[in-house]
């Protein structure tokens, strides 16, 4: 059976200090689930732990309290509505959120893809053939923490923020990483069960570019990864795009129901 479009689990709300929309609520949220029929959501703001040091500004301000205002949250008959974050992996491999805290949330997604916080998530003057190195160290060091992987995804994997200075940069950089390389990497991601975020604007490559975003995905579905769709979005008017984006990626990954990522809170 072909994969079906029925949830979206990286969200954000106002909260998220990248937002800008404070119209961005929960409820908004909902009313978008249940335009499209969807099973289950998941708000993901931003969010790094006041227990573990390190936080840079921007994280300092995205705490545990800030992000909870948010609760409780809306919900709608066939509609599960989960309370999850997005953290961060800083320069020195340090996860932004605490073993004791993880129980408080449903999901939590990883971006090892974040290499635009230069001096926080990266270092300052990284060239392309140092973030490639990071990329791969970046995703290392998380599939092999001691994770509580069956509510634990991947978030875009192949997003520009890699290398985002130059147009395409971003490209040359997952260029510069083996398939075999991916594979090792792929592998352990389906031994440890973590989800892979399926977030990108298909639409928007070309067909040489395209096939270079789609690389990583086709491998990881090789090495037997499983998928969720994540929109990402950011303001009420990033709904709606965002969900475009699913049916192309799932048609040019041909993926089945089997193929997907299922959330549990054990």
């Amino acid at each position: 059976m072909r994969y079906v479009v029925d949830h979206d689990l990286h969200i954000h709300t106002h909260l998220s200090l990248c937002s800008g929309d404070a119209t961005q609520t929960p409820d908004r949220i909902l009313e978008y689930a249940k335009r499209h029929g969807m099973r289950q959501i998941c708000v993901t703001d931003h969010f790094w732990d006041e227990t573990v040091p390190g936080a840079s500004p921007w994280y300092q301000k995205q705490g545990l309290a800030h992000i909870s205002a948010a609760l409780p949250l809306p919900q709608a008959e066939g509609v599960e509505f989960l309370f999850g974050c997005e953290t961060d992996l800083d320069q020195y491999m340090t996860l932004g959120v605490s073993r004791e805290n993880m129980d408080k949330f449903d999901f939590i997604i990883i971006p090892t893809t974040h290499l635009h916080m230069r001096g926080f998530t990266i270092k300052r003057g990284a060239t392309l053939e140092e973030r490639a190195e990071a990329y791969v160290d970046k995703l290392d060091a998380v599939l092999n923490m001691d994770l509580p992987f069956h509510k634990v995804g991947i978030a875009h994997l192949t997003c520009p923020l890699i290398a985002n200075e130059n147009k395409g940069d971003h490209l040359k950089v997952l260029s510069m990483i083996s398939d075999e390389t991916f594979e090792r990497l792929f592998k352990k991601a389906a031994e440890v069960g973590v989800g892979i975020e399926l977030n990108f604007n298909i639409k928007g490559y070309g067909e040489t570019s395209r096939e270079m975003v789609l690389r990583p995905y086709r491998i990881a579905k090789k090495c037997g990864c499983k998928f969720y769709l994540g929109g990402d979005a950011h303001t009420v008017n990033g709904l709606e795009p965002t969900f475009t984006h699913f049916e192309p990626i799932i048609d040019a990954l041909e993926l089945e129901e089997s193929d997907k990522f299922i959330l549990t809170r054990k």
